[in-house]
């Protein structure tokens, strides 16, 4: 159990969190900010928090946790503004979907006292933003990575492991450079084609007729396009490289399908659908890995 929760970012992510923990009966009090003054409002009508803090560092004082939700190119700032607050005591975690530079940005914004920071990705999310989307059971059943450094307290990763553990979720953690290069393969390169896919159709002259023939396989393809832009061009910019790395290689097997095609090769066309689709079918989301990548 925790005495108070500092909530920084009370959107879909931070909201999610409160009623987590509140429904899980982890937490006694949550403090919340956010930029915006009327998100915040709308957080504690909702209860998702149960005072209104009107700045970052008011938001931390008094907290045994807090928790950081928001975009990562604003976490360094973020974590500036609180680090006077900051004990060896704290708990404070992030959610961001990259995290080396989360991991620099940590470093050189709480110096000492970065051994309370402990790097966290849910894997989860909506393609809608905002607390008004926010709910207790969207971390439940789904997979954290945590990516403790060597400076992270154990007793601060033992905390997060034991709090994501209560919330429902399936905790793993590994290297802030191996999360990186995974999730630039497994989720950014994917929502960059979603949205070239979208813009691809929409700059066509027939886009518009296009897009109204399309059916359920269009849909559930392009649904990530529905993403928070400046989230996701924020996640774009901080990962580029290993995302880079990973749109060469879909590019090579976009390639290969490509020149199959245009050579008639039925048989080495069937032999690459073949592959993804044996490979698609025996994929379990989430499987669990039997060591933790440091």
């Amino acid at each position: 159990m925790f005495e108070q929760l500092g909530l920084i970012g009370c959107g879909l992510m931070g909201g999610s969190f409160a009623l987590a923990m509140k429904k899980a009966g982890l937490v006694k009090r949550v403090v919340g900010y956010s930029k915006s003054p009327s998100t915040t409002d709308r957080a504690r009508q909702m209860g998702v928090i149960d005072v209104e803090a009107p700045s970052a560092l008011l938001a931390v004082a008094g907290a045994d946790i807090v928790l950081v939700a928001v975009p990562v190119a604003a976490t360094e700032a973020t974590l500036k503004a609180i680090k006077h607050l900051v004990t060896p005591q704290m708990l404070i975690m992030d959610v961001g979907s990259t995290k080396a530079d989360v991991v620099q940005a940590a470093r050189r914004a709480l110096r000492d006292q970065v051994g309370s920071f402990v790097p966290a990705h849910p894997i989860t999310g909506r393609e809608v933003s905002g607390v008004e989307h926010a709910e207790a059971d969207l971390y439940s059943g789904r997979q954290v990575i945590l990516t403790p450094t060597e400076r992270t307290f154990t007793a601060q990763l033992q905390k997060a492991e034991e709090l994501w553990t209560a919330l429902g979720s399936r905790v793993t953690s590994m290297s802030p450079e191996s999360h990186d290069a995974a999730f630039a393969a497994v989720s950014h390169l994917p929502h960059v084609l979603a949205f070239a896919m979208m813009n691809s159709i929409t700059g066509q002259d027939t886009g518009d007729e296009f897009l109204s023939l399309a059916g359920p396989g269009f849909r559930d393809f392009t649904r990530i396009a529905a993403s928070d832009p400046k989230v996701w061009r924020d996640i774009l910019l901080s990962n580029r490289e290993e995302l880079i790395s990973q749109s060469k290689l879909f590019q090579q097997a976009l390639r290969t399908l490509e020149q199959a095609m245009e050579k008639g090769d039925a048989q080495a066309l069937e032999d690459m659908l073949t592959l993804a689709s044996e490979t698609r079918a025996h994929w379990r989301m989430g499987a669990q890995r039997t060591s933790k990548p440091r």
